[in-house]
């Protein structure tokens, strides 16, 4: 019973926020300064006024804003996400087919940031108080503190255009044919933006690593393990990763708001055609259906890491929920 009362909030909370968010979206876009009409025709187009007319009227621009976003909120229910005015396609047909390449540059920028900052921390607990820790926590200050773009342009200029180990960008090598691109021409393009992105979460996980292996380190349990003349190493193995591995990776789940967030900026540095520079797009044309279906993507998305960390949190510590004991 309890848990039906949980997955009845769930949906409410779910259904609440796709709500709120495509009403924040479709406002902001009305606030903005950005013609769609100018967007889409241009600035100098030589267009009579019947043929704007005509354009306006064939993408709905012509209607009040609120009768617009009634008939696309009836359509997008039906199952109709509209058309692209940016791309000239199927809001679906952008979405699909940009999402596997941001898919695949979130997973790789998400596990490397995970592994990578529970490393560190536990070096850095484990060196508490020495150059080696205060080091780390300084890096991890600084990335937290950096807007990704700044970064992004940084290893771009660094390691693409200085010293040439990686493209300047794009998914894979321009002029290649697309049947002809291998899956290491792919991996080889995404592994700079891939690496830049992750440097979105490197610092909290480490952070937080490195305070609760400082804490599990002071237990009773560990002091009585070096007692027994346990190694370091034998104590991090046997105990501290136990107790901090599952925390660590709630902390993971529960940044997939800021992996998104930063996936924009990140894609647009290093031209990567994915989810989001066609978000970057949409809102500097106007493109009010592709920038609420990617909006409502987003939403479902960050929702869902956020829903997966409080169930990690109850797998670990089923106190804190009433039906933790029968999950």
């Amino acid at each position: 019973m309890e848990r039906l009362k949980y997955l009845g909030k769930t949906a409410f909370r779910m259904t609440a926020l796709l709500i709120a968010v495509s009403i924040l979206s479709f406002l902001l876009l009305e606030a903005s300064p950005i013609d769609p009409l100018t967007a889409c025709i241009g600035t100098d187009s030589t267009l009579s006024d019947r043929a704007k007319a005509e354009i306006s009227s064939h993408w709905g621009l012509d209607q009040p804003p609120v009768k617009r976003f009634a008939a696309w909120a009836g359509n997008f229910i039906r199952g109709d996400w509209g058309e692209s005015i940016t791309y000239k396609k199927p809001v679906k047909t952008v979405i699909g087919e940009r999402l596997k390449y941001s898919f695949a540059l979130m997973s790789a920028a998400w596990l490397f940031s995970g592994v990578l900052g529970y490393l560190s921390g536990i070096i850095a607990a484990v060196k508490k108080g020495r150059l080696l820790d205060r080091m780390i926590k300084g890096f991890c200050l600084t990335l937290q503190s950096a807007p990704t773009f700044w970064i992004g342009l940084l290893f771009l200029s660094l390691f693409a255009v200085r010293l040439g180990w990686f493209p300047i960008g794009l998914a894979a090598p321009m002029g290649k044919a697309a049947e002809d691109v291998t899956l290491s021409d792919r991996i080889y393009h995404m592994i700079l933006p891939a690496f830049t992105l992750s440097v979105v979460g490197i610092g909290k996980v480490t952070l937080y690593t490195r305070q609760k292996f400082i804490e599990i380190l002071n237990e009773e349990f560990m002091l009585y393990a070096r007692a027994r003349g346990e190694s370091t190493v034998q104590m991090i193995l046997r105990h501290g990763i136990r107790n901090t591995l599952m925390p660590a990776v709630t902390v993971q789940f529960a940044s997939f708001s800021e992996l998104f967030g930063g996936i924009a900026l990140a894609e647009t540095v290093f031209s990567y055609p994915g989810i989001g520079s066609a978000l970057t797009a949409a809102g500097l044309g106007g493109d009010v259906p592709l920038l609420l279906g990617i909006a409502i993507c987003s939403a479902v998305f960050v929702f869902a890491g956020n829903l997966t960390a409080n169930l990690l949190y109850i797998v670990v510590d089923p106190r804190q929920a009433v039906w933790g004991r029968h999950f």
